[in-house]
């Protein structure tokens, strides 16, 4: 799993690509820790490059949106495939997160 960090118009957003899982959840953990530091309050997750997500990476998705509220910043995910969002619909997470279908749309709703 890679991931990517740019500013797009005041929105901090994470590109990922590859599969979260129970191997690259802690590295996604340990790189979502600058961002809770910095208190960045507009943060989208762009998962267009997500293939396949397991219960560790749910739970690591889960853990990043509690300490974005923590205080006060607001978390969107963007690009699901139809295989990751049937799992949050399973789980029913998709009532939990603000889910755009672009990264563009998700951005421009903040």
């Amino acid at each position: 799993m890679q991931m990517n960090f740019e500013d797009k118009c005041g929105v901090t957003v994470c590109k990922v690509t590859g599969d979260i899982d129970i191997n690259s959840s802690p590295d996604m953990k340990k790189s979502f820790e600058k961002i809770f530091k910095e208190k960045k309050n507009k943060v989208a997750i762009d998962l267009s490059y997500v293939g396949y997500v397991d219960s560790s990476g749910l739970a690591t998705i889960v853990e990043i949106l509690k300490n974005v509220r923590l205080y006060g910043g607001k978390l969107k995910l963007a690009g699901l495939s139809d295989k990751v969002r049937g799992l949050f619909e399973i789980t029913k997470l998709d009532k939990l997160f603000d889910i755009s279908d672009t990264i563009e749309k998700a951005t421009a709703s903040f």
